[in-house]
Order: structure tokens, then sequence, then C-alpha cells
């Protein structure tokens, strides 16, 4: 009997635990219910709220499309309003107005004509054009992330404090076009110069951010990292998709461009696309090679200059730089070691920053070598082929050259100095009988403009007059006097490539004095900067603004007064590389106490390369 009750009494005590277990976890699993009835609450309020977030940045993206549309609208009346009233005082202070004037002031007193008439006649220096004026980027607007920063390097135990080069904003090639561009930073920075481009959109907001501006064609190019890289690799993500789809009912182009990475990878997403491209050579697409970009790789300086060492190439790029601080680098040392399988892109790259690529310095090799970066095609030129390739236009400004020149003698030695440069398109020669038949004959496709002599004039007379024929975008001046190496012109118009001037020249250059048979360089630091003045016989100029500024009536010192009023005006000089032009002179005092002796003998080994 004991034995039986101990047992109920273990199985009550067993049947209390139990019940007392239950009573626990039903106290927990109604706790659990209303925490989750709580997170379900929370999480509805968090929905409208997300909603109603989402709703507030539709509205603040609207304002703000709306705000800027206003921003542009004002900014291109202001500009409208200033070339009407330009329009207005030119025509004021045109010659046929004027006399036009003076015969109706006049036309009943003839000493008031005459008077009239002879004031009329006199030159009137003409209002300058307004400028359209870049608009102010609005606060925020401008990525910032994209311009360097200053930075410390350690080289071999040394440290070096880097001053950035400051990565251009705008004016680009093709204003009339809008790209929305998919990219690394190293490929945007050579197409953001190419057209209005629009870059930072997700699969999840391109449907908002792309009809602000909707573009002409979409550009994706093969990129790894970021929120595309996962609808690109292997099978096409929807978002991608959905942006495809979204351009196929708006009728625009859409481009992918591979560029990295192994192109099966990308084969399946690529294959959604209108045109592919690569820069590989055996793949069977059409193939879209890098190119260099003017506006960001140039001979342009650092702040600081380079530091006097060669560097690797390990060295010059460290590890995960930022494509802004890479394009400081390539600017930072006195030459580059690059070693055997350097991409082709990445030496043309360093050699158009002006950086010398071997085992010691030398600037008459880097020329040469930026020179080549060059030829061997710029992105603007790229992005001509892929426009051609998709069927858009590719509109955009040209350089063709102008060049004056007044031929008192010597004939043949100036007229050769002509022929033989590139890119001229029109000759506008003053001097004797004989020198238009032979322009022709030396230059049976340039356009020849002929004038004889006159003696009355002064040289800077003619060349003022030669201004209203010239024809060219650029407009050169030539002096027979001099020699000019046969890449003298192409070199100096590569710097309206990436320089804000709208006067280029040199203000650097070798000098040839005949009598001591000396060869001198002038202000060899004077290379890539904006200055003062440059050398009248290096001029390259924008030719409505040399039309503005006018030409001096003077036959020495000419130059010395277009530099004067382009200070004056506000206007922008550039000197350029000291290579491919001589001054030549029998006797020059002021050279000889201006500038360092490089040795006796020629010049043109040293500056035609």
């Amino acid at each position: 009997m004991s034995t039986e009750l101990e047992s109920t009494r273990r199985a009550l005590r067993e049947a209390i635990a139990q019940a007392g277990q239950a009573a626990e976890l039903a106290r927990l699993l109604d706790a659990a219910q209303a925490r989750l009835a709580e997170a379900e609450r929370s999480g509805e309020e968090a929905r409208v709220l997300a909603a109603r977030l989402e709703e507030a940045e539709e509205q603040l993206r609207r304002e703000r499309a709306a705000a800027e549309k206003l921003r542009k609208e004002a900014a291109e009346q202001r500009y409208q309003a200033e070339v009407a009233q330009w329009k207005l005082s030119s025509m004021k202070v045109a010659r046929w107005t004027r006399i036009g004037d003076a015969i109706k002031s006049g036309k009943s007193n003839p000493v008031r004509l005459a008077k009239g008439l002879r004031v009329a006649a006199k030159p009137v220096k003409r209002p300058s054009a307004p400028k359209r004026k870049p608009l102010p980027v609005a606060k925020g607007a401008e990525k910032s992330h994209f311009q360097a920063t200053s930075s410390i390097r350690t080289v071999e135990g040394a440290s070096f404090r880097l001053k950035p080069f400051r990565v251009p904003t705008g004016p680009n090639t093709r204003p009339h076009l809008t790209a929305a561009v998919i990219a690394d930073p190293h490929v945007e920075a050579l197409l953001r110069y190419e057209w209005r481009q629009t870059v930072g959109f997700t699969p999840r907001d391109f449907a908002r951010v792309l009809p602000l501006e909707t573009p002409h064609l979409l550009v994706v190019e093969s990129v790894t990292e970021g929120p595309w890289a996962q609808e690109l690799l292997g099978e096409p993500g929807e978002g991608l998709q959905a942006l495809l789809a979204w351009c196929a009912e708006r009728g625009i182009r859409t481009v992918f461009w591979h560029t990295k990475g192994n192109l099966a990878d990308y084969a399946a997403a690529a294959a959604l696309f209108e045109h592919r491209f690569t820069v590989e050579d055996a793949s069977g697409w059409p193939r879209l090679k890098f190119g260099v970009q003017p506006r960001v790789h140039n001979p342009l300086p650092l702040p600081g200059g380079r530091i006097d060492r060669v560097l690797s190439l390990e060295q010059l790029l460290p590890d995960d730089l930022p494509y802004p601080d890479t394009l400081t680098s390539y600017r930072w040392p006195a030459a580059v070691e690059a070693p055997p399988g350097t991409p082709q892109w990445r030496l043309a790259e360093i050699a158009a920053c002006g950086t010398p690529i071997g085992p010691e310095p030398d600037s008459r090799r880097a020329h040469v070598a930026l020179r080549r970066a060059y030829a061997g095609g710029t992105m603007t030129e790229r992005v001509d082929d892929l426009l051609a390739a998709i069927g858009l236009p590719s509109h955009r400004a040209t350089l063709n050259i102008s060049v004056m020149m007044v031929v008192h003698d010597d004939v043949e030695q100036a007229l050769a100095q002509v022929a033989r440069q590139a890119g001229v398109t029109q000759l506008v020669v003053f001097g004797p009988d004989e020198a238009e038949e032979r322009a022709r004959e030396l230059m049976p496709a340039t356009d020849v403009v002929f004038r004889p002599l006159d003696p009355a004039l002064t040289t800077g007379a003619m060349l003022n007059r030669g201004l209203d024929l010239c024809e060219g975008d650029l407009v050169a001046v030539m002096d027979p006097r001099d020699v000019y190496g046969k890449y003298y012109l192409s070199d100096l118009t590569r710097a309206f490539l990436f320089a804000n001037a709208d006067l280029v020249g040199k203000a650097a250059f070798y000098a040839h004095l005949r009598a001591p048979q000396a060869t001198l360089l002038k202000q060899p630091e004077a290379e890539y900067a904006y200055l003062p003045e440059i050398n009248g016989a290096t001029l390259l100029g924008r030719r409505n603004t040399l039309r503005e500024l006018g030409i001096a009536d003077l036959t020495d010192g000419w130059d010395t007064v277009l530099m004067r009023q382009c200070r004056t005006d506000g206007v922008k000089v550039f000197s350029a590389d000291r290579f491919g032009y001589v001054r030549v002179r029998q006797e020059d005092r002021w050279l000889l106490g201006a500038a360092h002796l490089v040795e006796y003998g020629s010049a043109e080994p040293h500056a035609l390369i």
C-alpha cells in the first residue's frame, strides 16, 4: 500500500511540474504573440512612414527638377538678352551704320558730311560678344567624390604630400546629347566630357531619375561592383530587364561595352542590348578601345610640380587608389618605369600627362610619346565611332585652322613652312604677286586667299584686315623669318582640347641668332601655363576672339599691344610646349640677355622633334 501511495505522490508531483511548465509556456506564448502583434503594428507604421517618405522624396525630386529647369531657363533668357544688346551695340558701331548716319546728318551740309564720313571711316573697337557662361552647379549637385584629395605617399621611407590635380567640370563636347551611363570611375572619367551624362541611378530608382532628362542612349560598362554588377553577371537581373524595357518603350538606344572581366560572364546580359562593343580583339563583337580623354589626360602640371624621382608603376599606383587620385599620380614623378605587359591604355594615359616612361627623365622623348598617345585616338574620336555605329549624329565643334602670313621676300621658304602643317584649311597671304600662284601649287587642297602687299600698311594693319578674311575656327599667325616644324600646328592645336584659353602660343621656345651662331632657350619654365603674354609669331587663337580684340596698326610690337589688350579684357592666354618652333634673327641683344644659351650651332635638332 505504501508503495502505491508513493507512486501516486510522484505522479502528482510530475503532473504539477508539467502543469507549471505548461503554464509558463502558455505565458511565454502569450507574450510572444503580444510582441508579434506589436511588431506587426510597428511594421505597418513603418510601411506607412516609408510610403510617406518615398512620396516626400518624389515631391522633392520634382521640385528640384522644376527649380533646375527654371534656373536654366532664367540663365538662357539672361544670355539671349545680352546677345540682343550686343547685336544692337555692334550694329551702332558698324562702319556702314556710322557712314549711313553721317550721310543722313550731313545731306544738307557738305562740310558736315565730309567730317562725318572721315569720322565714320575710322575703326571703332567692336563690343565684346557675350559668352554663354556655364550654369553654376546647384549646391550638393557636384560629385565631390570625383575630386582628388591631398594625400601623403611614402616611397622608400620618404613621405611626400601631393597637391591634387583638380578634375575639371564641363563643358562637354556634345551638349545636345544626353547619355545615361553605368560605369566605374575610370570609364566614367573617359566619357563624362563627351555628352551630358547621367550617372548614379540604381535598379530601384532609374524610373524616377532618368525622366528628369530623358537620355538619347544608355551605355553600360561591364562593371564588377555596385548595385548593377549583380544585374549584369550571369543571368540578367530583373532591374536590368526593367531598365532595358523602359528604354525600348522610349526608343532609347542601348549599348553594352565590355571593358574588363570574363566576356562569358556578361554574355547573357549583353544579348539584351541593341549594340555590343568590346576592348578585346578576338570576340566577334565590334571593337571599341579606350582612348585618352584630353580633359584629364593632359600635361597640365600639379600645383607643387614633380618630384625628382623615377618611380616604378607599383610605387606610382598603390592598390585601391581612386581614379581621381590616379590622375594626380600620373603627374607626380620625374619619370615612370613600367614593366613589360603594362596595358597600352595605361601607358597612353601616363604619356598623355607628359610623364616620361623609362629609366630617366627625358623631355624630348616625353613630348614625342605624348604626341603618339593622342595620335592613337582620343575618347572624342572613339565616341564618334560609337555614335556612327548606332545611328546617332555626332555633331561637335571642329578646330579648322586659317593661317595668316605677311611675306616680303623668300616666298618659297615662307610658304613651305605652311605647306608642311596639318589641319590648315585656309591660307590668307599678303605678299608679292608670285606668292599667289606658288601657294596654290604647294597647297592645292587649301583655300588660298591672296592680297598684294600694300607699302602704306603696317604688318599689324594687314593682319587685322586678314582677320575679316579668315573662315577657320582657329587663326594662326606665322612669321616667314622663323622656322616651324611639321608638327607645330598640330601640337599647338592640342592645347585647345584641355586648356581653358582663347589664345595659345609659346612663351617657352628656342631661338637662333645667325651672327654669333648661338642657340638659345627662352623661359623653359613657361611650358603649359597661363601667362600674361606669348610670342606673337606663335599665336593661335579663336577667330571670334581675335576679331573682337583686333590687331594694332604696328609693324613691330603689334603682339605686345595684343597681349596688353588680352589682360585688359580678361582673355586667357596659354603657353604650350617649347618644341616645334625656332625664332630666327640675325642679332637680338634683348634675347641674348633674357634666354639660356644652349650651344653654338643649329637650333633645329633641339626644337624640331
